[in-house]
């Protein structure tokens, strides 16, 4: 068979389409999969804020770590 190549600079194009921005309209909406859980949101929300209050603090870690 024939097979298609994409070269890198295609592929990197391609990532800014306003297509590749949008999920598709048939998507089932399952939570922590095709959309942020309740949970991880949750504890996002909360990261960010504890990185802004060290950063305010004067407190700069050299590596972000997740735990």
């Amino acid at each position: 068979g024939t097979r298609i190549i994409y070269d890198r600079k295609f592929l990197m194009e391609c990532r800014n389409s306003p297509v590749a921005k949008t999920p598709p309209s048939d998507l089932p909406d399952i939570p922590g999969v095709t959309s942020p859980n309740v949970e991880e949101l949750k504890l996002e929300n909360h990261h960010v804020q504890n990185c802004e209050e060290k950063v305010s603090a004067g407190e700069e870690e050299q590596f972000d770590m997740d735990i």
